[in-house]
């Protein structure tokens, strides 16, 4: 049976997608050297035209996975299909729709980046009546004109990423995977470059690997966080500040004597906790309400105005995505931790065993040297008898 294909459906102007998954990551699991488990039975799914952030720290194995998806190492276990293809058993069909940035681009510095991309084009089969136009495109697009005849040697960091980004989008495949494409810019290049990443999304799938949390932020519309080789949260950056605070925070600036304020927020807060503070504002105080799942923020409004309360600011409170990635990643090191004292007890055990044994070996030892010497002594006292009965003789 051929392998579901992803079909493109017209509506006026625009292009839809035929079906949602485009991506599909099943019980992942990358083991290297029997010992180190960097990817660990992961699976997600990917639908199209959303840019999606890979978030872990440093060793999450955040690269491994992109590495696996791209097919440029094998899974110990588990599989990944791509727009309907095996990244193995389909291998060529499924990296059509792939374009990949490393961490570190693969570029030749003695070419210009006109050439590159030349160069990458044949690469990729796309055919030849085709590419002097994609070329031009990609390098609009990346905004690449000005330095397309200059060597890549030559180039600085913002524009070598650009060079590696334009070849990630030559050929316009459906799906780009992006690892740490930010590191090592100036905070303009950043900007350049996000804006860049931004507008992929009208055509394209976008996977964006990061430990910058403002960065995936700032452009992501899901955010996955990895930790330990495992998917530990997946969601918008919203939904994930509101599943893990599990309440609504209001904090709100308002004028007047604190008794009533207090007096007012009573009859509506029973169920909530209210901590009223001195505000930086001049005759105010500042209101902190924490309540269960309902929002109370009208509520509050009403209540205020009804005792003739000035209300100067009201926010709703929720979770910095840095927040939360501290939150779920610290679950996992946690969780992780009485593993390590397992293994840490049985490691004494069998020194204690060494040690045992190491004894019983000495008192064996000590035994053979004992027996020795009683050998020795009886061997000399047969020597004294004979000696004695020649003499007697």
């Amino acid at each position: 049976m051929a392998p579901l294909r992803k079909r493109r459906i017209t509506y006026g102007n625009n292009r839809q997608w035929g079906y949602v998954i485009l991506i599909e990551v099943k019980n992942l699991t990358k083991i290297y050297g029997g010992t180190v488990t960097a990817v660990n039975d992961l699976s997600f799914t990917i639908s199209p035209g959303k840019i999606y952030g890979f978030l872990g720290p440093n060793g999450a194995g955040k690269t491994t996975t992109m590495n696996i998806i791209t097919g440029y190492i094998a899974a110990t276990s588990g599989s990944v299909t791509i727009n309907g293809y095996d990244i193995y058993k389909d291998a060529k069909k499924a990296k059509k729709c792939l374009g990949y940035l490393p961490e570190q681009p693969p570029l030749y510095n003695e070419l210009t980046p006109y050439e590159y991309l030349k160069v990458a084009a044949g690469l990729k089969g796309i055919p030849k009546a085709d590419r002097e136009k994609q070329i031009d495109e990609v390098m609009e697009l990346t905004g690449l004109g000005n330095v397309s005849n200059r060597l890549i040697h030559h180039l600085s960091k913002g524009y070598r990423q650009r060079v590696g980004l334009a070849q990630a989008i030559l050929g316009y495949p459906e799906i780009i995977i992006l690892d740490e494409p930010t590191v090592g810019l100036d905070p303009k290049q950043i900007i350049e470059v996000r804006d860049l990443i931004s507008s992929l999304r009208e055509k394209h799938t976008v996977i964006l690997s990061s430990h910058i949390l403002s960065e995936v932020s700032a452009i992501c519309d899901t955010v996955m966080i990895i930790s330990k080789g495992k998917l530990v949260a997946s969601d918008t950056p919203e939904n994930l500040s509101a599943m893990t605070t599990g309440k609504n925070v209001i904090s709100v600036t308002v004028m007047g004597e604190r008794e009533k304020i207090e007096s007012a927020l009573a009859g509506i807060c029973e169920n909530a906790a209210v901590t009223i503070t001195p505000s930086h504002e001049n005759g105010a105080f500042d209101a902190r309400i924490e309540s269960g799942e309902e929002d109370l923020r009208s509520a509050v409004a009403l209540a205020l105005s009804e005792h003739k309360l000035p209300i100067l600011a009201m926010n709703k409170v929720t979770m910095s995505l840095e927040e939360v990635f501290l939150e779920v990643t610290s679950k996992t090191e946690e969780e992780a931790e009485p593993e390590s004292e397992e293994e840490e007890e049985e490691e004494y055990e069998i020194v204690d065993e060494d040690e045992d044994n190491d004894e019983e070996d000495v008192d064996e030892d000590d035994g053979e040297e004992e027996n020795e010497e009683e050998v020795e002594d009886g061997e000399d006292a047969a020597d004294d008898e004979n000696a004695k009965e020649e003499e007697d003789k």
